[in-house]
């Protein structure tokens, strides 16, 4: 497999590159947007692509739950299902069958495990994982994983690892290549290095077409992760996409983009839009905060999202007061207009060669 990543432009370890999918190109340093069940909450598609993404994640558990992958497959596929026309990338389910499912019992085979729906039994096995990834149509696959929790002792974590690479092992094979659609393996390994070194070596002779750094972001704090990037993705290959997965805050992003990281997905601006919270240039606002109650002024002067055009800080403050849907919509599209808008400038950087000077705020 090999997936046409190509990179236009370095600074120190970052860089800019392309993903040439099945469903467009992607311009990296790139942020994706979380559909976990074949939406971004409180967005249309139109709304999500206006703010400049073209990739988004979308889960495979909760889809294959409900509505099902087989009936996805028969409606379309899921980018006709959710009429998005660009790329999307399916997680492998991993996580979720840890942090949702109820009497979850992981073994060789996968996890057997009941819905956190209705109560359902049901085996995801690496084999089972990509084929509903297959049915849904994702561009991009990720091999099925256990994410190990954070703290965890080290023996742990290692077992953890080599269930892991040898479901990594049992992906590859089940994955069926097309042009334009990708499998990505997932580097786990905790904060253990050597752990990280071992997951890259056998991850890269499997042959990915991407490679993911997985397990972090789970509470070991902001200069753990930095110190594990450090150290894990000078390992990984120079020619195929880098994606941290389940990050994060606009500091995150710029500290893993200079350490050579090229993806990125988190649901922190989406939830954050429904809980009143706006990322600006100036740091994060809560309209909830009666300060903004008689302020005509935008969130963002500089910011082209319809929130920011459209309204002032006292009209949304309204609206998330009344608890009107509106403000949860226009704040969401806000914040991923923000971030969209912060990759897109750290690509400027890398390409000007000035992103050592590029700072986020907080």
């Amino acid at each position: 497999m090999s997936a046409p990543f190509t990179v236009t432009a370095r600074d120190g370890a970052a860089r800019t590159g392309r993903l040439e999918t099945a469903h467009g190109s992607v311009e990296t340093p790139a942020f994706m947007p979380v559909g976990t069940a074949a939406t971004v909450k409180a967005m249309t598609p139109e709304g999500v692509a206006a703010t400049g993404c073209r990739m988004l994640l979308a889960n495979t558990y909760h889809l294959m739950l409900r509505p099902g992958a087989e009936r996805i497959a028969a409606l379309g596929g899921l980018h006709r299902f959710m009429n998005w026309p660009h790329a999307i990338l399916t997680d492998s389910g991993g996580f979720q069958v840890r942090s949702l499912a109820a009497l979850r019992t992981i073994g060789e085979d996968g996890v057997a495990f009941r819905s956190h729906l209705d109560g359902s039994r049901h085996l995801l096995t690496p084999e089972r994982s990509i084929e509903i990834q297959h049915l849904l149509g994702a561009d991009v696959t990720m091999a099925f994983d256990e994410c190990t929790p954070y703290p965890a002792e080290r023996g742990e974590v290692e077992a953890s690892l080599e269930l892991t690479l040898r479901w990594a092992e049992r992906s590859r094979r089940a994955f069926v290549p097309r042009p334009g659609h990708f499998l990505f393996g997932i580097q786990q390994g905790g904060v253990h290095l050597d752990l990280r070194r071992r997951a890259a070596e056998r991850l890269v002779a499997l042959g990915f077409d991407g490679y993911a750094v997985g397990g972090l972001a789970l509470g070991e704090g902001q200069a753990t992760t930095f110190a594990v990037l450090d150290a894990s993705v000078p390992l990984l290959p120079e020619d195929r996409p880098r994606y941290l997965m389940g990050v994060g805050k606009p500091s995150d992003l710029v500290g893993a983009v200079k350490r050579g990281i090229d993806l990125f997905d988190c649901v922190l601006p989406t939830r954050s839009g429904r809980t009143a919270q706006a990322f600006t240039r100036a740091g994060t606002l809560n309209l909830r905060n009666a300060r903004h109650a008689g302020d005509a002024a935008p969130l963002d002067p500089d910011c082209p999202c319809p929130a920011c055009t459209g309204f002032s800080r006292a009209y949304l403050h309204h609206l998330v007061k009344c608890g009107e849907i509106l403000g949860s919509m226009l704040l969401t599209a806000h914040n991923l207009t923000h971030y969209a808008g912060l990759m897109a400038a750290m690509r400027a950087a890398i390409a000007a060669g000035r992103l050592a000077e590029f700072e986020a705020v907080p």
